[in-house]
């Protein structure tokens, strides 16, 4: 199957922009649920190493949707370079899985 389930995930710099942004997709569709973590995020930017608190969302969403909900996310991310990952579902409970397939149809 070419439209299966993954899991879509990106972080942002404040809880206020993390709730915006998970109302906004499950709004327009392109994700069934998205959960939202605070996290601590380690990385290097610009050469310097960082440590920020941050805001991970994972939207349960479909292959078929991921180009259009990057492109949602890219449009309203206030990160220059926003991680936006798709992690692919191998397995799951069937009406969970087709719960988000309904939920996205576009």
């Amino acid at each position: 199957m070419t439209d299966t389930a993954c899991i879509v995930l990106t972080t942002v710099g404040t809880e206020d922009e993390a709730e915006q942004l998970a109302d906004a997709l499950v709004e327009a569709r392109l994700a069934a649920c998205v959960q939202i973590q605070r996290v601590r995020s380690v990385y290097v930017w610009q050469g310097e190493t960082r440590r920020e608190p941050e805001w991970l969302l994972m939207a349960k969403t479909r292959t078929g949707r991921f180009a259009e909900l990057e492109a949602f996310i890219r449009e309203r991310h206030s990160y220059e370079v926003p991680e936006i990952v798709q992690l692919p579902v191998t397995a799951g409970f069937a009406d969970y899985l087709r719960w988000i397939g309904e939920s996205t149809a576009g």
